[in-house]
């Protein structure tokens, strides 16, 4: 069951994490050779799935003990959690040759998680973001930022340790505000130059250390926009593993709607009234789209154009 009314596409992760258990190395090595025991295979950041019954997409789950064995050490391996009394793990694959064309062959395919999330069931997708997070951490991090020495894979993967200087890594997720700005009976939406021809999305943009949820939206806003912010409602967090931030969604009411893109994050906003904002959600309003339900953004344009 979900904890909020709302559940954004990479949430909803079904697994007991088993915290308590990351630091036994002698279960964790017993869980992993474990006959019942499943591992995700993710090759380049691609998770391996197949075709489930109603011929949408599925996470492929392999043997951990065959996971063990394509790994070639703890660096990439990652210890999932528990379903039910099951042990999950997931294994992280480079390189340029796809293994479904040697080790894996009739077990599935590895597809980009972005271009197949809609096409999975929920917790699939999550686990799936979950592991390509950590794997994508831990390639950023493989050396102790304290001393510049190469760092150990501990505590089934959720840690680094530094054999030199002790010092002790954990993985990082960056916060980034959403919000979508709101005065009177409209919201306001923008797009960057770089996008595709005719995006509008909400505004985002990373908290700053010292900085709260409130005050980072409130900074974002006048900052791209012009925009003074009179109140900040939250509406819900989505998991965004590219390469690991938490979209925290918000709805942010203005003081007016005379906005003034920056010209460096923005290069335009509109403003929209609730029909508005469902014909372009409907894709009705030509040469104009919102992202798709995949993203935190079409959550909140979607939520505001159908609230009373």
């Amino acid at each position: 069951m979900p904890l909020s009314a709302h559940q954004n596409t990479f949430a909803g992760n079904p697994l007991n994490r088993a915290s308590e258990r990351r630091g036994d190395a002698s279960w964790l090595a017993e869980k992993l050779l474990a006959p019942d025991s499943l591992a995700i295979a993710l090759w380049n950041g691609k998770p391996l799935v197949e075709k489930s019954q109603t011929g949408d997409l599925q996470i492929a789950y392999i043997p951990s003990r065959l996971a063990e064995d394509l790994s070639g050490g703890a660096e990439r391996l990652l210890f999932m959690g528990l379903w039910q009394e099951t042990a999950v793990f997931a294994v992280d694959l480079e390189g340029g040759h796809d293994p479904v064309e040697g080790p894996l062959a009739g077990m599935g395919a590895f597809e980009e998680l972005r271009a197949v999330a809609m096409r999975m069931p929920g917790p699939d997708a999550a686990m799936a973001a979950t592991a390509k997070s950590m794997f994508e951490w831990r390639r950023r991090h493989r050396h102790c930022s304290a001393c510049g020495h190469q760092s150990d894979v501990v505590d089934g993967g959720w840690k680094r340790q530094c054999p030199s200087c002790n010092a002790e890594h954990f993985p990082r997720t960056d916060p980034v505000v959403i919000m979508l700005a709101v005065h009177e009976d409209r919201c306001m939406v923008g797009r960057q130059e770089i996008w595709p021809k005719g995006m509008f999305s909400a505004l985002a943009g990373f908290l700053e250390p010292g900085e709260s949820i409130e005050e980072a939206c409130a900074r974002e806003l006048e900052e791209e926009a012009g925009l003074k912010t009179v109140s900040v409602a939250y509406h819900s967090t989505q998991p965004w593993p590219y390469p690991s931030s938490l979209m925290i969604g918000l709805i942010a009411q203005v003081a007016s709607d005379e906005a003034t893109p920056d010209q460096t994050e923005l290069s335009e906003v509109r403003w929209f009234t609730k029909q508005e904002a469902r014909d372009v959600l409907a894709g009705k309003v030509e040469g104009v789209f919102a992202p798709g339900p995949l993203a935190i953004a079409h959550q909140l344009l979607k939520t505001w154009a159908e609230s009373d």
